[in-house]
């Protein structure tokens, strides 16, 4: 509302609150005021500015200009019929839910095979609020008790947990969640895996194809849980589909939605921005907590995307794989790798080796983060590269020394970049593709003068000791 008269603000709030958003863009102070006491009246009702939760009495007592985005999350339109089972009931049962988990902002992604235990307690240690387990499969959950023991692992501090599975049919995924209903805050269902094997499979996002089926599932896993559900899905190219969509899921009973502001499509995510345009669409057309998926790589990031979108909290995955202090408040100066920046990872990797003596996890995740976490300074760093890989079960005590020699060597450099630099294999494979390229361009030079290619005999292989007496 564009008057300053606080009675014409009220009347237009309790309007708009019953229409479900409420929108207040650069009011000042004494616009906010009036603005707080009506929000205030709504049970519920979550305020916030500049990107941060306010209570209406807060809010109340400012004195300089703010943005305001508040939102009755149990509103309805005024054709809802409230009541046991109504759509209000359900958004308030999943505000309820929401703020008993402490209304968690900062999410650790579900990623295949790398957001094990070890890895979201080393998140948490560094910021993040929640977390979700790897994607697991859920027909080989319930079915074997070798995968349960190796894929779901937590402890006491692993909370707010939100496990999640893969899958197409109902009754597989309620029997998969049956055997660690009692774990975890809440159980997700993937409709977001764009890759090769969600589509052989028939889950992850391939279920976008058959709606009618994911409404039916949805609504009876949500029947048969005593837990909350939840989703996580990626957007239609057609925003109006992907409204539906959300607001689909919302009525057959998930709680909380997750949305990757991607298309099924657009798997290269250093390719294509995340679209949080369509993830502020989605805010603003249903009415249960929502987060926000997509381009959130540092804390800027976050608060930028809260404010913009709406959403409710971030998830981050794959540059938390590369910074898993990605979501810490503590100042860089404050940290181990204050004096060599470069060696965050480094040092980010001999914590997650500490975890590791406390929680096992499987070797190939280990392997996994650990090239994430050095990044590309294993590309310069070619020896320790070797000595990490090759190791068939590397122990702590074998990769701990080999880290902290990278970081003297990090230090020492004199640079914040590393330099690449090819491995003997990698340089016998370069000098066979451009001796197969020459041999190729002679050959078509003597095709056009029109004389027979005698091809040499084939030398013996070239042994690395010595390429490097020919280089």
């Amino acid at each position: 509302p564009r008057s300053n008269d606080s009675s014409v603000m009220s009347a237009s709030l309790s309007r708009s609150i019953r229409l479900g958003v409420v929108w207040l863009s650069g009011a000042p102070a004494q616009r906010c005021k009036p603005a707080a006491r009506s929000l205030g009246r709504v049970p519920n009702i979550r305020v916030k500015s500049a990107g941060r939760n306010m209570t209406t009495a807060a809010l109340a007592e400012a004195t300089v200009g703010v943005e305001v985005v508040a939102r009755a999350p149990e509103a309805v339109s005024d054709a809802a019929e409230p009541g046991p089972g109504s759509l209000e009931e359900h958004r308030r049962k999943s505000w309820e839910f929401f703020r008993s988990i402490g209304s968690p902002e900062l999410h650790v992604a579900p990623m295949v095979d790398q957001s094990e235990l070890a890895f979201r307690m080393l998140c948490r240690e560094n910021g993040a609020t929640a977390a979700y387990t790897p994607m697991m499969h859920a027909r080989i959950f319930s079915e074997s008790q070798k995968y349960r023991d190796e894929i779901f692992t937590t402890c006491p501090e692993d909370r707010p947990l939100f496990a999640q599975f893969a899958g197409n049919d109902a009754k597989t995924l309620l029997s998969a969640m049956s055997h660690i209903q009692d774990q975890c805050d809440a159980f997700d269902i993937n409709f977001g895996c764009p890759q090769r094997i969600a589509k052989r499979g028939h889950y992850g996002a391939f279920l976008m194809d058959d709606l009618d089926h994911v409404e039916k599932m949805v609504t009876e896993v949500a029947a048969g849980l005593t837990i909350p559900l939840t989703c996580k899905i990626r957007i239609f190219p057609d925003l109006d589909k992907t409204i539906a969509y959300a607001q689909m899921l919302e009525r057959s009973g998930c709680q909380l939605l997750a949305v990757h502001g991607r298309t099924r499509e657009q798997k290269d995510a250093k390719a294509v921005r995340a679209d949080w345009d369509a993830i502020k669409a989605v805010r603003q057309a249903i009415g249960i907590p929502m987060l926000a998926n997509g381009d959130i790589q540092c804390m800027d990031d976050v608060r930028r995307c809260m404010a913009y979108t709406g959403a409710d909290g971030v998830m981050s995955a794959d540059p938390l794989l590369a910074n898993p202090a990605l979501f810490s408040s503590v100042p860089e100066s404050e940290r181990a790798w204050a004096a060599c920046p470069p060696t965050r990872g480094a040092h980010l990797l001999l914590r997650y080796l500490d975890l590791l003596d406390q929680y096992e996890t499987p070797t190939r995740m280990v392997r996994a983060h650990m090239h994430r976490m050095l990044g590309d300074w294993l590309q310069e760093h070619v020896d320790l590269r070797e000595k990490l890989t090759t190791a068939i079960f590397p122990t702590n005590e074998d990769m701990r020394p080999i880290v902290k020699e990278l970081i003297g060597r990090i230090e020492g450099c004199g640079r914040d970049y590393p330099i690449k630099v090819l491995s003997d294999r990698k340089k016998l494979q370069k000098r066979k593709a451009e001796a197969e390229a020459e041999q190729q361009r002679e050959e078509r030079a003597l095709a056009e003068l029109d004389v027979p290619f005698v091809r040499a005999a084939p030398a013996a292989p070239l042994q690395p000791e010595r390429l490097a007496q020919t280089v």
